[in-house]
């Protein structure tokens, strides 16, 4: 998808803001920034958003919250639902903040160093967002989507979000953010050379075997991204909360203070890609698919909800799980002294919470649907 042709707006339209109840929305408009009088610097690095009054805003929401609000009310008042997922699918991040502060403790720096270069070098990637090849949503949906997040998807939506995680030109974005966070609350720790194959080698994994084949393909490819993405931003909430409290302790953090603001800023920048992924997604839901060859017509819902719990039963297993494996075993490699790591060992294994994903296999799982 290519980038949207940003021109220079016009000083009332930026300055105005959304008009109530505003359904349509230009890119220049959901590129835009809130007024702050002071730049954020992370890491050296000046990044977007800023401080007003010395409360941090977040960039780009100048009509981007706006406009997903009001997207959300015209969904909800023409009486259709807006998905999202049960709090106890949720894994919570691993290791958790008692394991983690153990580790910290102990002289272990190396696997939250790892863990948190990770989570940057994600955010990093999160810039491919923009480049999803979209399918023709107004030929291949029945319904009208004017005024819709649909129909802004390629208007500024994808676009504002891949420069929040990844940047913008000279501006820093949640990968430079979380750099340095991690260097606030680490002091500047060596990171593992081996932290890139660590994340290639959680990546081979084969295709999996489309769902509704008879849609077509960039259809299901568009659903199944936006629903990923969304349970991996929800997901981030623990993660967040994992990072503020680690982050934020002064018996391990070098900056408690700044550390856990860091993360803070964070995580306010990423409640509009949460809303409006799930605002896509149920105006998707709402609506009816057409087949690829036209002779088909599949209600939204039946896609939407398969796909979208295809996503949640993997990213809250399969991930965790092999997680839980590499870092068990670097615990157990983090001394020579074969007697202090496996001392070390128990006391980690032993702070675990034990969550495990509430539902068999073969059994199904929920999504929670707001309603008006």
């Amino acid at each position: 998808m290519a980038t949207p042709s940003i021109q220079t707006p016009l000083p009332d339209e930026i300055a105005s803001g959304a008009a109530p109840g505003q359904l349509e929305f230009t890119p220049q408009q959901l590129l835009a920034n809130d007024p702050h009088e002071e730049p954020l610097i992370a890491g050296g690095v000046l990044c977007h958003g800023g401080f007003l009054d010395g409360d941090y805003v977040s960039p780009r929401c100048l009509f981007r919250t706006p406009a997903i609000q009001n997207w959300q009310r015209r969904l909800l008042d023409e009486g259709h639902a807006l998905i999202s997922l049960p709090t106890r699918y949720v894994p919570p991040h691993y290791p958790n903040y008692a394991q983690a502060k153990l580790l910290l403790q102990q002289g272990v720096v190396d696997p939250i160093t790892r863990s948190l270069t990770l989570i940057s070098i994600v955010e990093g990637f999160g810039a491919r967002i923009r480049d999803v090849p979209l399918p023709d949503l107004r030929g291949e949906i029945v319904e009208n989507i004017d005024g819709t997040a649909l129909a802004h998807l390629d208007q500024g939506l994808l676009e504002a979000h891949a420069r929040d995680e990844a940047g913008h030109r000279s501006e820093g974005g949640h990968k430079q953010m979380w750099e340095a966070a991690r260097d606030l609350g680490l002091d500047k720790p060596e990171v593992p050379e081996d932290v890139l194959l660590q994340m290639m080698s959680g990546q081979r994994r084969s295709r999996p075997e489309r769902a509704f084949p008879d849609l077509s393909e960039r259809m299901e490819a568009l659903i199944s991204v936006m629903s990923n993405v969304m349970v991996i931003e929800i997901f981030a909430e623990d993660v967040f909360e994992w990072a503020k409290q680690l982050l934020g302790d002064p018996e391990v953090s070098a900056d408690p203070a700044a550390g856990a603001a860091m993360v803070a800023h964070i995580q306010s920048d990423e409640k509009p890609h949460v809303q409006y992924l799930r605002t896509a997604l149920s105006e998707l839901r709402a609506r009816t698919l057409r087949s690829e060859d036209g002779k088909r017509e599949i209600p939204g819902q039946q896609v939407v909800d398969e796909i979208f719990k295809r996503q949640l039963r993997g990213m809250a297993t399969q991930r965790p799980r092999e997680q839980r494996e590499q870092l068990r075993t670097e615990v157990r490699q983090s001394f020579e002294d074969e007697a202090r790591a496996t001392e070390l060992a128990r006391q980690f294994d032993s702070l675990d919470s034990g969550w495990v994903f509430p539902h068999r296999d073969d059994e199904p799982i929920e999504i929670l649907l707001e309603t008006a």
